[in-house]
């Protein structure tokens, strides 16, 4: 067992990052959760913001720049046997520039995109609860279709006729 060195739990942060359907995983080489399929993210560092990680540690992982993010879910991973306790804000981003590369393959072993009813095993606690969290929310309404009102133009400018 490893010993805890901390006195508490520590932070890190995951994102879901969905394009057409599919989410990003990687899969972890390292313990906790060594093989399983996990989200991008990693360590808050000290007086960082937690958004400010995660879109600092998914670059870093795997070179994407995030667009906007929103909280998805918190996730508490605890694994006495490793010496772990994490509690992790997950963001979900839904834009991004770049394509998902490894670049730290000491602690991922691969990535891949997978349908939200094709997910890969074995899944990280993260994942599990941000997929959870993922078909809990609310769909969108479809927009409205026919004629509409034209915009309240208040502006007092005239138009040209």
């Amino acid at each position: 067992m490893t010993a805890v060195s901390q006195n508490g739990p520590r932070v890190g942060c995951g994102v879901a990052i969905l394009r057409d359907g599919q989410l990003l995983l990687i899969r972890r080489a390292r313990p906790p959760e060594a093989d399983c399929w996990s989200l991008p993210g990693g360590k808050v560092d000290l007086w960082e913001r937690t958004e400010a990680a995660a879109r600092r540690e998914v670059a870093e992982e795997i070179g994407l720049t995030l667009a906007d993010l929103a909280l998805l879910c918190v996730v508490e991973l605890r694994a006495p046997e490793n010496g772990a306790h994490w509690v992790s804000p997950v963001f979900l981003a839904t834009g991004f520039d770049g394509e998902p590369a490894l670049l730290e393959p000491e602690k991922h072993t691969c990535l891949g995109w997978f349908r939200l009813e094709a997910l890969p095993s074995p899944l990280a606690r993260s994942v599990i609860e941000a997929v959870g969290a993922l078909q809990a929310r609310p769909v969108p309404s479809a927009p409205q279709s026919g004629p509409q009102d034209p915009p309240n133009d208040s502006s007092g400018l005239s138009r040209p006729g």
